[in-house]
């Protein structure tokens, strides 16, 4: 089982910074790819970035490439998201997601969500 705890949201102005953290279970890297997703009301939940359990980055989306980075710390079991020039479409419920295929089938953990606003 994989437990994941984000925090580091919050109230920020357009234009600010924050940095969202997800604490996981130990080992988890060496297995999962690791994802921070984002969900506003009404909408699909949107991946934002991936870290695979290579360390590679993949899957910036469009909308927050070149803001936002995605990184980890192996040692303290922890991956980041640092958010940039934040902009108040960015508003949203952020969420960390630990995933892994095992013969075919893909498993996902989540955790319980932190929220950011961009707003003045």
């Amino acid at each position: 089982q994989v437990q994941l705890v984000e925090s580091g949201g919050g109230l920020v102005q357009p234009g600010g910074s924050l940095r969202l953290s997800c604490a996981t279970s130990r080992g988890t890297f060496s297995s999962y790819a690791m994802s921070w997703y984002r969900q506003t009301p009404g909408k699909e939940r949107e991946l934002v970035a991936t870290i695979t359990s290579a360390g590679s980055i993949l899957n910036y989306s469009a909308s927050v490439k070149g803001r936002f980075t995605i990184s980890r710390d192996k040692d303290k079991n922890m991956v980041y998201l640092q958010m940039n020039s934040l902009k108040p479409e960015d508003t949203a419920v952020y969420y960390c997601n630990a995933a892994r295929v095992v013969s075919g089938t893909r498993w996902d953990y989540w955790g319980q969500g932190t929220q950011v606003t961009v707003s003045s």
